[in-house]
């Protein structure tokens, strides 16, 4: 995978493991302990935190990305389906 390969809706894509790493590392915790299902809302992750991550994965590449991708559903799963590599 290289970086001009994208994700649908041509976004970029970034690997799985480093969107669930970079979630992780902003709610200070260990990738493992996030459930791929769980409400990141719930968990932590405010409007603030949310734009930290959309200016962060932007300039890895997923320059499309917007703010209400990520609030609309709260979760890894669907992070990783909006960002992630495909397969």
């Amino acid at each position: 995978m290289n970086a001009e390969d994208t994700a649908a809706g041509g976004k970029a894509a970034l690997a799985p493991e480093r969107i669930r790493a970079d979630v992780a590392d902003l709610l200070g915790c260990d990738p493992a302990e996030i459930d791929p299902d769980e409400d990141l809302l719930d968990r932590g992750v405010d409007s603030i935190r949310l734009m930290s991550l959309v200016e962060h994965w932007r300039q890895a590449g997923a320059t499309r990305l917007e703010f209400a991708d990520l609030a609309e559903q709260p979760d890894l799963r669907h992070w990783e389906q909006l960002v992630g590599e495909p397969g």
